[in-house]
């Protein structure tokens, strides 16, 4: 039977996760890297973009119009299937072009050999 919510593999894709927020938001491209799966197989559905592939991927963040992402995250929900796969939701607060737009954001996790990856994650804004 599949563990749910194991609470060590819990913790460690929250930690992981927060590395990852942190480096979105300062736009520290080497980490983000390292934390989604290297493969033409990982899927990003970003605000504006359809993204597939790492090589996509990589070279939306390398000519982001905006790096720098100012955010505050809410509602973080971290759910794990066993010792190896694992979702992340959350909602967020941003401010753009000066108006305050909330949005959300899901990321699927999976444990291979070389450590934990997104293998696929989507951002949206909601409705103004």
């Amino acid at each position: 039977m599949t563990t749910i919510n194991d609470p060590p593999v819990v913790a460690e894709v929250t930690d992981l996760y927060l590395k990852y927020e942190e480096a979105l938001c300062n736009n520290n491209l080497e980490v983000m890297d390292s934390l989604f799966w290297d493969a033409p197989e990982v899927v990003r559905f970003g605000i504006t973009e359809n993204l597939y592939g790492s090589d996509e991927i990589r070279n939306f963040r390398q000519n982001r119009p905006n790096p720098k992402i100012e955010r505050e995250i809410s509602n973080l929900k971290v759910l794990t299937f066993g010792k190896d796969a694992a979702t992340v939701t959350l909602e967020f607060r941003r401010i753009i072009n000066g108006v305050e737009r909330f949005g959300r954001q899901s990321q699927t996790w999976y444990r291979f050999t070389e450590g934990w990856k997104v293998v696929s994650a989507h951002v949206s804004l909601l409705p103004v």
